[in-house]
């Protein structure tokens, strides 16, 4: 047997996800990727050369929740018997969502109901969670409140994760397997769908530039948990000369008896600054431009050992 998908997301997981679902023979009858930015979401370029019929847009309904007309009609014209919702960040309006045979399946980086949100690889890093999974549930009218699908865990949070590693090295290429599974059992009359214990839900906010901020009272842990968990975005940073110095590739080091803050060490690429009860090498950092190695923007900011890297 075989469906008739539409598949929503983006580049790298619903490119997988698409190779996987057409190898198990599945007919997929559109696409649905972001409105161009800087450059073209890859796979609306991958579902082109495939001869796939590509649609880009931003939002499917208007603010007030109300569905945009012509993208619910455009959606109609397609057969569809199942949405596939990979890495899909926008709302489907339930004309579109409910519209198949199958309704949607959607991923999700978490075990729901723990861990509700657009940033749930973001908090569960920050809140040191060290076991997470994916979560395939049938989208409704909440946010990540549906009925699991599939759920498939046991992958380890390293203390060297970040929000970067932790999704493309781990749960994407899990949450391609979870999809693929739940796909062929909807396929097949076999899945087990079940609704969200609400007892254990948990919803986590957005996080915005005052999470991210660093407080050098904190302790090193936090510190260390609060960069790996806004690595790459939204980046975890200090004030620096008004503007917002932002730190990646970091690890903690030994203890310093110097104050939290001030630069202990530097070598070819990184600086090492102290913390409470530790202290902490930085490898890059990001201030006016793209990133650059930390020691190369200490030297073009006159910083030394004994210097704070931290300024008003």
């Amino acid at each position: 047997m075989s469906l008739r998908l539409a598949l929503f997301g983006q580049a790298p997981l619903a490119i997988a996800c698409l190779e996987r679902l057409q190898k198990a023979g599945h007919i997929i009858s559109v696409v649905y990727t972001p409105e161009d930015g800087s450059r073209t979401d890859a796979l609306a370029s991958y579902a082109r050369s495939l001869g796939l019929d590509v649609i880009q847009c931003k939002y499917f309904q208007h603010k007030d929740g109300s569905p945009i007309p012509d993208i619910v009609n455009t959606y109609q014209r397609y057969e569809v018997d199942l949405n596939v919702l990979a890495s899909f960040t926008s709302f489907l309006p339930s004309v579109i969502s409910d519209s198949p045979q199958h309704k949607s399946i959607c991923y999700h980086p978490s075990l729901l109901p723990k861990y509700r949100g657009g940033n749930a690889l973001q908090w569960q890093i920050i809140n040191g969670e060290i076991e997470t999974g994916v979560s395939i549930f049938v989208p409704d009218s909440g946010i990540d409140t549906g009925p699991i699908v599939i759920q498939k865990g046991g992958v380890q949070i390293a203390s060297s994760d970040t929000v970067g590693s932790l999704f493309f090295d781990k749960l994407a290429p899990l949450g391609v397997e979870a999809i693929i599974e739940a796909v062929s059992a909807i396929d097949e009359g076999t899945a087990s769908i079940k609704d969200q214990n609400e007892s254990l839900a948990s919803f986590q906010k957005l996080v915005d530039k005052n999470d991210a901020m660093i407080d050098l009272s904190m302790s090193a842990t936090d510190i260390d948990r609060l960069i790996r968990g806004c690595d790459p975005q939204p980046g975890a940073h200090l004030p620096y000369a008004g503007k917002l110095l932002k730190l990646y590739d970091t690890s903690l080091l030994s203890p310093s008896d110097q104050v939290p803050g001030t630069i202990i060490s530097m070598n070819d690429s990184s600086i090492v600054i102290a913390l409470n009860n530790s202290s902490l090498r930085i490898g890059k950092v990001r201030f006016d431009n793209g990133k650059e190695p930390a020691k190369k923007f200490a030297e073009r900011h006159s910083l030394n050992v004994g210097s704070t890297l931290i300024s008003k």
